[in-house]
């Protein structure tokens, strides 16, 4: 049997929630099994900076955080589902990763 491992990469959350509802959907629909979406560590991406732009003044500083969502779901596949995943439509700015497993 063939297993599909799908792993969802994004900096807005609900588009990952919006494409794991559209994948739970195919998977309820054609009557495959479905492990996921398992939620990964979220890695957050911080950066500081200096307000001022000279360096004299006040020691402000500017402080901006950037998260990166991720989710792991495991299909067991047939050539049907396999080919209802793939038309997803993926909106700009998800990472979408799928790996062919043999169980």
């Amino acid at each position: 049997m063939q297993k599909a491992r799908i792993k969802l990469a994004s900096v807005d959350i609900d588009k990952i929630n919006e494409i794991c509802g559209s994948i739970k959907e195919i998977a309820d629909k054609t009557g495959v099994e479905m492990r996921g979406p398992i939620p990964l560590p979220t890695k957050k991406l911080k950066l500081t900076t200096r307000k001022s732009p000279c360096g004299d003044g006040k020691a402000t500083w500017e402080r901006y955080e950037m998260r990166v969502h991720k989710r792991l779901i495991d299909l067991g596949i047939d050539e049907r589902a396999l080919r209802l995943v793939m038309r997803v439509h993926i909106p700009e700015g998800l990472n979408i990763e799928i790996e062919l497993l043999d169980v």
